[in-house]
């Protein structure tokens, strides 16, 4: 069954507002060497954000222009490992170009009726084009609140609404 467009922009329009929130949380000027996770500060956040965003284009990319795709492989922790450390040396404006980037390759390609299911990272299920809009969408608002309650900030403080 074919998704509709109602349901896509729906599912496109929060990704916008979680990514835009996301992305404004890095342009406050905090210090983005703290702590958020045992192993990730607010920056490797970023970077695993971005990586798996990039991901999510390369793949609607490819399948929109008839290539086979090329998901993430290995167990979810590796490749979680992979996102922070492939990304740790950049800096934070170049990434928030990067997810910028690969957000634009998503909104240029997921209104394509003839994408049905998208991969995610092999040895997972393949999404359907608003599923993985809203796996994406839950995923970014994860680590925002995450972020948020560790700079002991609510969304009213830092402006979000």
């Amino acid at each position: 069954m074919k998704e509709g467009p109602q349901l896509l922009e729906t599912c496109l329009e929060q990704l916008k507002k979680e990514l835009k929130e996301f992305t404004d949380f890095f342009e406050q000027g905090y210090d983005y060497n703290i702590m958020i996770y045992a192993l990730w500060d607010a920056k490797d956040i970023l970077g695993h954000i971005t990586f798996w965003h990039e991901s999510f284009a390369r793949n609607l990319a490819d399948l929109a222009n008839e290539r086979t795709p090329n998901p993430l492989k290995g167990k979810l922790s590796a490749v979680n490992k992979l996102s922070v450390e492939s990304t740790k040396a950049v800096p934070i404006p170049e990434l928030i170009i990067r997810l910028q980037q690969a957000q634009n390759t998503v909104e240029q390609y997921i209104y394509d009726e003839g994408i049905e299911l998208i991969p995610y990272k092999k040895g997972s299920r393949d999404y359907s084009r608003s599923e993985h809009l809203q796996i994406v969408t839950n995923h970014i608002r994860k680590h925002l609140n995450d972020l948020n309650k560790q700079y002991g900030k609510t969304k009213n403080q830092i402006g979000i609404t």
